[in-house]
């Protein structure tokens, strides 16, 4: 074991059964392992005194109660006043086991920031600024933040791992087109190729298939090397030539030059004829291929095609173009070549000239397998393994550049890097984060099966990343919001320091301010009856007293009174709220924003009209007020506002205001993977939109439709009441269910009945009495 560390593998093999059973069954694990570490790193010897203390570490992880724990920690600061440690004049294993007891413990270390304990403040924080201390732990935290721990199910699925593999001498490709930014399908290529390249200790080279000068830029090259770091992806450049290739390629009398026309070429290759420039000699072929190469008038006529097959049943081995003119200026060569290699032939080549071992490859070129063999082989060149994997898609979800450059020209999005965009880009801004990513790819295994994945999946794995790690804040919709009067509140706003997070207290902390004045939204004022108790949330119980109501039904003000010996256990709405804004205690400006799918249908069809399919609302933009802890935030800042869900800090805007322009905290909706959250506006927007008047009002409905689907805490579900905001089915079907029962507010569409109009009825179902339906009316 070396020095200092400590670890145990579930790969190991065999498994060390013995030792973690015997941990857990002498509960001495911890104390042993201090003990032994602190021997290795040769710290201070052990003295009569230092059983005493872990024997104190030991009664210290068991205490509960808090008259206990303080008279622990006076004792001990008692004894600190005139020692800098616990035993001799030098650190031991009796210091770390106190203080990784108290470390480890909330309560304790909130008891400490009280500054009631002076010198054992001072020896605890002596022992967490150390180097070594500060730098487990910074691991510890990034091992939180990145969920670093192994992922046996995804190890599982590459337990096979590559054929013909072996450490240190891996090397694996991801050579992307310089035509587009990259979007989530190419991040499942990305993301294996640096795995298993790191997986054998080799390396991951990044080149850019730029062999069409018609469609690539420099700039998309810049954006997809940019794009790889923000998935943490840094990997080796690889360069190579191919043009004397062709040239051999032509002398072994395996390519001919070919100006044949495209339609005819076709044609010919779908119904297996020769070419009848098949038989040309090597002379003419390079002959030919020289004015090729010159682009003159005749050369552009021609390409060069590999003589493998005519009539081949797979047939992309039926003689493929290999070169061809293109007159256009390359964005890093300029005017320098005339001729091209196709992505076929480059390939092959340029793997075995940079020295990849594995080519991984989705299904869509398995075809072409073959052909990639066929080159190797001609060319007399090493051979190369191809890995097959599926290409991955989601449903709702547009990865045709073309398609996706269509919404970015139209205007209906705000460039490549849009939110509602598939692009690295995209979905970096609304939210996703590599770990998750990174996961999600892994997870779906060497799979060959084509599907349309949901989003829920990869969603849910994000949320599961950022819970421990988002700091929570409160917000308040702007839209009716309600000021509220607290009877027995403080006359003067008053700070209380709270963490950030309430389960991960290395999050840091944030400053609430308590006021008799405070707002709510207008959906909790609503839900609440006058005397009946509820929870401020971090402050106490409330009893409402009374409410004023405008002749429309919504809420104007509301008066309480703390009731703060209340047991907020027995509340069934705890609700967030934020201290009315004054000069000294000023509020942020915030939008919250959410987003729908960008088109209407889970898959388009090859004879869809993309037109046809378009969502009509697809940004939903909703007004509030933000407590000033948001202010330090630096964009692309992950948070949660309590009770409404996780959000991505986007950045500040300036709005015309009644005063002049004022800064607008922007922040952007991370879908949680519910399914309400996911489901397409689509529907829901017109529904919402069919009774609305023209105009700003009726963008303001889409808002109201949707807000109801924003997601609220895991801690915090169910407490509060049920969102008013969403489409009132009830109203839209007529205001009464058919069988006389007002429907329960949902997010479902509204259909038709399938079949009958009547309740049904089975005979003989059931041994019970019959009874009068309770809905009678």
């Amino acid at each position: 074991m070396a020095v200092g560390s400590l670890t145990l593998s579930f790969k190991e093999t065999p498994f060390p059964y013995a030792a973690v059973a015997i941990s857990s069954y002498t509960q001495r694990a911890e104390e042993d392992v201090v003990k032994a570490l602190a021997k290795a790193g040769g710290l201070a010897e052990d003295s009569v005194k230092t059983p005493a203390y872990f024997t104190l570490a030991k009664y210290l992880r068991t205490t509960t109660a808090i008259p206990q724990m303080i008279s622990s920690l006076d004792s001990l600061d008692d004894y600190l006043a005139y020692r800098t440690f616990l035993v001799g004049h030098d650190i031991s294993a009796a210091d770390w086991i106190v203080w990784g007891v108290l470390k480890g413990n909330l309560r304790f270390v909130g008891l400490l920031k009280n500054n009631q304990h002076t010198h054992l403040s001072r020896w605890f924080n002596h022992l967490e600024s150390l180097e070594p201390t500060q730098a487990a732990l910074t691991g510890l935290a990034e091992a939180k933040a990145s969920k670093a721990r192994i992922n046996q199910k995804t190890a599982s699925s590459f337990a096979l791992g590559l054929q013909n593999a072996k450490k240190g001498e891996v090397v694996t490709r991801f050579p992307p087109e310089p035509s587009g930014y990259l979007h989530i399908g190419h991040t499942k290529a990305a993301v294996l190729n640096k795995y298993f390249a790191e997986m054998y200790n080799g390396k991951m080279i990044v080149r850019f298939d730029d062999t069409n000068p018609s469609k690539e830029r420099a700039e998309f090259e810049e954006t997809i090397l940019e794009d790889l770091n923000l998935l943490d992806i840094k990997a080796d450049n690889g360069h190579a030539y191919i043009y004397e290739y062709a040239i051999k390629i032509i002398k072994t009398e395996k390519a001919y030059a070919d100006d044949t026309e495209q339609a005819q070429m076709r044609e010919e290759r779908g119904q297996g004829i020769a070419s009848r420039r098949r038989g040309a000699t090597v002379e003419e072929n390079l002959s030919r291929f020289e004015e090729m190469t010159k682009g003159t008038k005749e050369g552009i006529r021609w390409c060069l095609r590999a003589k493998m097959s005519v009539d081949n049943p797979n047939k992309a081995m039926r003689d493929p173009v290999i070169y061809r003119c293109n007159l256009d200026p390359h964005h890093r060569t300029g005017s320098k070549w005339k001729v091209y290699p196709t992505y076929d032939f480059a390939c092959p080549v340029v793997d075995v000239l940079e020295g990849v071992t594995h080519a991984l490859r989705t299904m869509e070129y398995r075809d072409r397998n073959q052909q990639y063999h066929w080159i190797i082989e001609a060319l007399g060149l090493r051979p190369v393994n191809i890995w097959d994997f599926s290409r991955l898609s989601f449903v709702y979800t547009l990865l045709s550049k073309r398609k996706l450059r269509w919404f970015v020209d139209e205007g209906l999005v705000s460039g490549w890097d849009d939110p509602r965009f598939p692009t690295v880009r995209g979905i970096r801004r609304r939210g996703m984060t590599v770990e998750a990513l990174t996961q999600f790819m892994l997870s779906q295994g060497p799979s060959q099966a084509i599907v349309s994945l949901e989003w829920d999946s990869i969603w849910t794995l994000n949320k599961k990343i950022i819970d421990p790690i988002a700091p929570r804040f409160w917000s308040v919709v702007k839209k009716n919001i309600v000021p509220v009067t607290i009877r027995g509140g403080p006359l003067e706003p008053v700070f209380k320091t709270l963490p950030k997070h309430k389960k991960n207290a290395d999050i840091g902390e944030k400053k609430t301010v308590y006021a008799s004045k405070i707002l709510i939204d207008q959906d909790d004022a609503l839900s609440f009856g006058v005397n009946e108790e509820i929870t401020l949330m971090d402050w106490g119980n409330a009893i409402v007293r009374s409410k004023a109501a405008d002749s429309s039904g919504t809420i104007t003000s509301l008066a309480m009174e703390l009731h703060l010996e209340g047991d907020f256990k027995k509340t069934t709405k705890k609700i967030t709220w934020l201290a009315q804004p004054t000069p000294a205690h000023p509020l942020v400006d915030a939008t919250l924003i959410d987003y729908d799918y960008i088109i209407t249908k889970k898959k388009l069809e090859e004879n869809d009209d993309l037109k046809d399919f378009v969502t009509p609302v697809t940004e939903f933009r909703e007004d509030a007020l933000a407590d000033a802890n948001v202010r330090p935030l630096a964009r692309g800042d992950i948070i949660q506002f309590e009770r409404r869900g996780y959000y991505i800090f986007d950045g500040i805007v300036e709005k015309d205001g009644a005063s002049g322009p004022q800064e607008t905290w922007e922040f952007i909706r991370i879908p949680d993977g519910r399914a309400a959250g996911l489901a397409s506006k689509a529907g829901a927007t017109a529904a919402a939109n069919a009774e609305a008047p023209e105009g700003p009002k009726a963008e303001n409905s889409t808002v109201a439709a949707t807000a109801g689907s924003q997601g609220m805490d895991n801690d915090n579900k169910g407490t509060a009441a049920s969102a008013t905001t969403g489409i009132d089915v009830a109203s839209a079907a007529g205001g009464v269910g058919r069988y006389g029962v007002t429907p329960a507010d949902t997010k479902m569409y509204k259909v038709d009945t399938v079949i009958g109009t009547e309740p049904p009825h089975v005979e003989n179902a059931t041994k019970m009495y019959t009874v009068e339906s309770v809905y009678r009316v």
